[in-house]
């Protein structure tokens, strides 16, 4: 197994309302560099139950709102190599973070979960999330010449080191405004895979178990934020053709065929 203390394993946890949840998801991740809480303005004692079940947590809150703007006020926090994104609700199972830990030191700059190859599944997702799931992934497949099999899937981990040439918004913007910037949504993790992408990042997909949520109802909107997901995924493709170079540094990665290392 992996070791999870080298490198350095930070694990960022956006959190709204969770409270109930983080009693029992918390005290199940493995003792890592740090784990980081990002409070998104939550009314139920989010903040406090965290600090209380997981001692030594840091906890942030963020500085707008969404998932997305959540992730990446956790991106900027961390100090670990790595990074692993893990959601609040319980649909993630922690025993899997060796499996995203490994994938990366054997030679990835990206660990993706992925419900749909061999070993992976969901217990959550219902007939409708699935149909345009799967829809979405062949779109950006097609326009990207990507080769996911789970494009709206939150579980992942990466290198830190590559943060800086994926241009994610900014947590504080230049105008000040409060308001939700593009990417500040549920459409993190399909910006971050379209970003992974443009930078020729070597990405492996590994399977991954969603479980159900244990309590409360998701902040997801299918519609909404399935749109969101599509306008994110056309919005890059010209982003992508209009691109005249990348970052040196990442320009050799390739990306790799789905679960070669999984």
């Amino acid at each position: 197994m992996t070791d999870l203390h080298s490198p350095r394993i930070s694990i960022i946890v956006p959190a709204r309302n969770e409270a109930k949840n983080l009693e029992i998801v918390l005290p199940q991740l493995p003792e890592v560099h740090e784990i980081i809480v990002v409070d998104g303005h939550s009314v139920d004692g989010t903040a406090e139950v965290a600090r209380r079940v997981r001692p030594g947590v840091d906890v942030i809150t963020q500085t707008r709102r969404g998932k997305g703007n959540a992730l990446v006020c956790g991106f900027e926090r961390a100090t670990g190599d790595i990074i692993v994104m893990f959601d609040a609700d319980g649909s993630a199972d922690a025993a899997e973070i060796p499996r995203f830990v490994d994938a990366l030191v054997r030679g990835a700059d990206v660990s993706k979960g992925s419900r749909y190859m061999a070993g992976g599944a969901s217990e959550d997702i219902t007939l409708h999330r699935n149909l345009g799931n799967r829809m979405l992934n062949l779109l950006t497949n097609a326009l990207l010449g990507t080769r996911y099999t789970d494009l709206c899937y939150g579980y992942n981990a990466f290198w830190r080191r590559v943060l800086p040439a994926l241009e994610l918004p900014p947590v504080h913007l230049a105008d000040g405004a409060e308001a939700m910037a593009w990417g500040d949504g549920f459409e993190i993790e399909t910006l971050l895979n379209c970003r992974f992408a443009q930078n020729r990042l070597r990405v492996v997909e590994v399977p991954s178990v969603e479980l159900s949520r244990i309590h409360g109802e998701s902040n997801l909107h299918a519609i909404s934020d399935g749109l969101r997901v599509l306008r994110t995924v056309l919005d890059e493709r010209r982003r992508w053709r209009t691109r005249t170079r990348l970052e040196p540094a990442l320009l050799e990665a390739a990306i790799e065929p789905s679960g070669a290392m999984g």
